[in-house]
């Protein structure tokens, strides 16, 4: 058996070890080119599951080993309510009253169930789990183990085992108690604890329980009077992603590039990132990012990707939430164009024709880890949320040996200094940028001639200025339209050794809401390995395929049927009890 193979399926204490003993001992008396691929040899990532094809999967999660159905298309939004439809079933089979109540973690769903009803209510459970490799576990115990809240889910994985959608997405049963008249909920929820138990009954929307599901869902579901009122902390406004891409390796595109360098000889004198061949290659994370999206925020409204006349083979431009637009529609008669310069491209995305007030820039390096809400990143104000770094930006005034990014940020440094008195001093996280058009606009037109200027450049300049990514959090926050926002990410560079090491503990805990791969190297001898660990890596972190791409269509098609929900009600919602739907 192959020494890959063999540590794949070695024990993760184990692994990290040897890898360790590896960075430690060995490493240094490697080549630098070399480095990265023995790293790789002595962390493989991927799946440890020996079996792959079947249509169920015994895998090994967090909370032990679970048969899992596979479905190469599968979502956690569409996972999250099967799982509930598939309760409430059972529960409505065995004659057992239920009503909906909300739940702050952003993946699952609750019902209630009186106490009284305990005993009928589980043994439906177990028998309705039994029929289809269902799974049911006791998440808070009462007196004498008495069960108080139980979780139940039918784990869904994708078909080599790489990623399980189970307990995490389960639907939760809570046993609430009756006395003196009113219901007592086991725990805490977002709105109320206990209530009158004559509240009446009702039926509410889907996101009238949380914000993690598509805008606009009509779904109703049985609930109490109380719980159609939403907190004032949720955000009910539509929120759009833009994404950015480029491929550097088209020979087209190469030619255009090569034309416009030819016209721009100051490329060549200033930091060698302003054209480098790293920042223009495309090793596929724009899929993985889309499918991150699709996966982990159900609430985007909808999509744009901006390109200069470029889309992958792989992505299916008639989905409906899907609009690829063009350099041409955002520059209009400013700028310069081919343009080759990504923050020239930022000056311009508040232009895209459609686009909300509200959206999220991401590079399509920038990926979500795990089920994230809108409030991560909005306040229900409408303040856009920045996350700063603790990476410092240099107090050395520009200089010629300045890499663009950091020249880009001393030039922001000094247009916030003299306007607000105040010193720019923190980089922001490699995290999607949460932004409103109308503060980019109002920049814009308080800072032409630096915007302007930065969308004449075709390449990187010295005199640009980074909007989208660092100027416009600060001139949001100084301008009471901002907040301090906080987000658990991971950043790393491709053509480090240790990122074999954090990319394996990524696909272990799942516990980042966003990381980024990036590749800052000018002249990297490590290219192929670095594609490698990309490649192994974000299949296994993301095997889901999105609606985005062409080939959902057919694997959809071969993906086990949803089944229908009769315990929830499909009617539409009436006007008085429904959030306001999400244009």
């Amino acid at each position: 058996m192959a020494l890959r193979q063999v540590l794949r399926l070695a024990p993760w204490p184990v692994r990290r070890r040897i890898f360790e003993t590896v960075e430690a001992r060995v490493l240094p008396r490697v080549a630098p080119e070399r480095r990265l691929r023995v790293a790789r040899t002595f962390m493989p990532l991927g799946p440890r599951t020996r079996g792959a094809g079947g249509a169920t999967l015994r895998v090994r999660t967090a909370e032990g080993i679970l048969t899992a159905r596979t479905d190469p298309a599968a979502a956690p939004a569409e996972i999250r309510r099967h799982n509930l439809d598939r309760t409430v079933r059972a529960l409505d089979a065995a004659g057992v009253d239920w009503f909906r109540v909300p739940v702050r973690a952003a993946g699952r769903t609750a019902v209630a169930v009186r106490c009284a009803d305990r005993a009928e209510a589980l043994a439906a459970l177990r028998r309705h789990v039994a029929d289809d490799h269902g799974s049911l576990r006791v998440t808070v115990a009462g007196r004498r183990r008495a069960p108080r809240v139980v979780s139940v889910c039918w784990p869904v994985t994708d078909p080599g085992g790489s990623m399980v959608l189970g307990h995490d997405l389960a639907c939760e049963v809570e046993f609430w108690t009756e006395r003196d008249g009113r219901l007592v909920s086991p725990r805490r929820n977002p709105v109320a604890d206990s209530i009158p138990a004559t509240e009446p009954v009702t039926v509410a929307a889907e996101p009238v329980f949380g914000s993690f599901c598509a805008p606009g869902d009509t779904t109703g579901y049985r609930t109490r009077r109380v719980f159609t009122s939403v907190d004032p902390d949720r955000v009910d406004f539509p929120i759009d992603v833009v994404y950015t891409w480029v491929d550097g390796g088209d020979p087209e595109w190469q030619r255009r590039k090569t034309r416009a360098l030819a016209e721009n000889p100051w490329v060549g004198e200033v930091n060698a990132q302003a054209a480098n061949d790293s920042r223009f290659a495309s090793r596929d994370e724009l899929r993985y990012s889309l499918r991150a999206l699709h996966c982990f925020a159900p609430w985007v409204r909808r999509v744009f990707l901006v390109t200069d006349d470029q889309t992958p083979a792989w992505l299916d431009r008639a989905h409906p939430r899907l609009t690829v637009v063009g350099h041409r529609e955002i520059f209009g008669d400013t700028g310069r164009l081919p343009t080759f310069n990504s923050q020239a491209i930022e000056s311009r995305l508040h232009r895209i024709p459609g686009l909300a007030e509200h959206f999220l820039y991401l590079n399509d390096d920038v990926i979500l880890g795990r089920p994230v809400t809108p409030e991560m990143f909005f306040t229900p104000g409408g303040l856009t949320k920045f996350f700063a770094s603790a990476a410092r930006v240099d107090t050395a005034p520009r200089g010629p040996a300045d890499r663009p990014a950091d020249s880009a940020a001393k030039n922001n440094r000094r247009l916030i200094q003299e306007t607000f008195g105040r010193m720019l001093t923190r980089k922001m996280m490699h995290t999607p940028h949460p932004s409103r058009r109308s503060v980019i606009a109002e920049i814009e037109e308080r800072f032409t001639d630096q915007v302007t200027a930065t969308a004449g450049h075709q390449f990187r300049h010295p005199d640009d200025i980074s909007l989208l990514s660092s100027l416009q959090q600060y001139y949001a926050y100084l301008t009471g339209r901002a907040a301090p926002g906080r987000i658990r990410y991971l950043y790393t560079d491709l053509s480090e050794p240790v990122t074999p090491l954090r990319l394996a503990r990524l696909l272990r805990s799942r516990d980042v809401d966003a990381f980024c791969l990036n590749d800052v190297d000018v002249h990297s001898a490590a290219v192929a390995d670095q594609e490698a660990l990309v490649a192994e890596f974000l299949p296994a972190y993301l095997p889901f395929t999105s609606p985005f791409e062409l080939q959902h269509r057919n694997v959809r098609t071969i993906a086990a049927p949803r089944q229908p929900g009769p315990g929830r009600d499909d009617r539409p919602v009436p006007p008085d009890v429904a959030l306001p739907p999400v244009a």
